[in-house]
């Protein structure tokens, strides 16, 4: 939905009405990104992406019925199965509950966090009858406008989403109707110091994931980088040099960005964690650093490691022990 906010933001400044549309519940479809949206124009123009576009032309009449009546939301139920799978270019089938929503009816705050990249929350409740939305926004630090009006379950719900720092929807069915939560991390941004193949292989796989990613080859750089966005930093330390590690660890650690990890032997990690604590660090902050860094995937060539550091990266930012899913 991020690259939505500013199609949405130019529409409200024109005084231009639209719709937006994305899964309340849905079933099978493979995988696919849990964030994604479509806006529809007054012209039944679909901007973005659900499903690879086969229920475009279904949400667009669904979305004019939506505008021409004395609501501000619709559900509808859409399905695809069989030669329809292999037609759109899906995984596999599916069903979903897709959520129809006027745009006015969105927080113009919504989409200047979207497009900040900020940490952010959408939650939407919804009628019993499904008809009418009420959308307020969450953010880790306030509630953004929700308080003692909202849903306060559902802004617990939003934080604890956000803190996993892993985008995604979740719905709550209460006595008045169904709230939806859809939480927006900021993206995560991979802050590598040093440089060489490693560091441009994890540039691309970032790329690859939707990450951003930037290469440091001075300790200021990188400790300016995790400076500037904190919550999105995710450390790599690639340079062996005490005056760029040392520093750019410290900084990380100290900050409690979400993850922290460093190439090098047991030898070289030894070595930095002593002058981490000669700096004034206790072991609860030396143990964050994964070091050495990466899952054991078997990576032998820089490809397959930086495939490793990206997918510890990952775990760490679910909070998961990476595992085999058949077990």
């Amino acid at each position: 939905m991020r690259e939505l906010a500013d199609t949405a933001r130019q529409w409200a400044a024109q005084g231009r009405t639209g719709v937006l549309a994305r899964p309340v519940t849905e079933q099978g479809f493979g995988p696919r990104h849990p964030t994604d949206a479509v806006l529809i124009d007054e012209d039944g123009r679909c901007h973005g992406t659900l499903y690879r576009g086969v229920f475009d032309e279904h949400l667009a009449v669904e979305a004019a019925a939506l505008t021409a009546a004395e609501r501000t939301a619709r559900v509808c139920e859409v399905s695809v199965h069989n030669d329809e799978v292999k037609q759109a270019g899906l995984t596999c089938g599916g069903q979903a509950e897709v959520l129809l929503q006027r745009l006015d009816t969105i927080p113009a705050r919504w989409w200047a966090l979207l497009g900040e990249g900020a940490d952010a929350a959408l939650i939407t409740r919804l009628d019993e009858d499904r008809t009418q939305a009420v959308s307020t926004v969450a953010t880790p630090e306030q509630s953004g406008g929700v308080g003692a009006e909202g849903p306060v379950q559902a802004v617990e719900r939003a934080r604890d989403l956000l803190a996993r720092r892993r985008a995604g929807r979740d719905t709550r069915v209460t006595d008045d109707g169904l709230v939806l939560i859809e939480s927006f991390p900021a993206v995560p941004q991979l802050v590598i110091a040093g440089g060489g193949e490693l560091a441009e292989l994890l540039v691309a796989q970032a790329h690859l994931l939707g990450w951003q990613a930037t290469v440091a080859l001075a300790a200021q750089d990188a400790v300016k980088l995790i400076a500037d966005r904190p919550a999105a930093a995710c450390l790599i330390v690639l340079s062996h040099e005490p005056d760029v590690d040392i520093p750019a660890l410290h900084t990380a650690l100290t900050t409690g960005i979400a993850y922290v990890g460093a190439l090098g032997s047991r030898r070289t990690q030894a070595r930095r964690a002593q002058a981490l604590a000669e700096a004034g660090l206790d072991e609860a902050h030396i143990a964050r650093i994964h070091g050495p860094i990466g899952l054991d995937l078997g990576a032998r060539t820089p490809a397959e490691t930086a495939l490793a550091v990206c997918a510890e990266v990952l775990a760490a930012l679910d909070g998961r022990e990476a595992r085999f899913l058949r077990d």
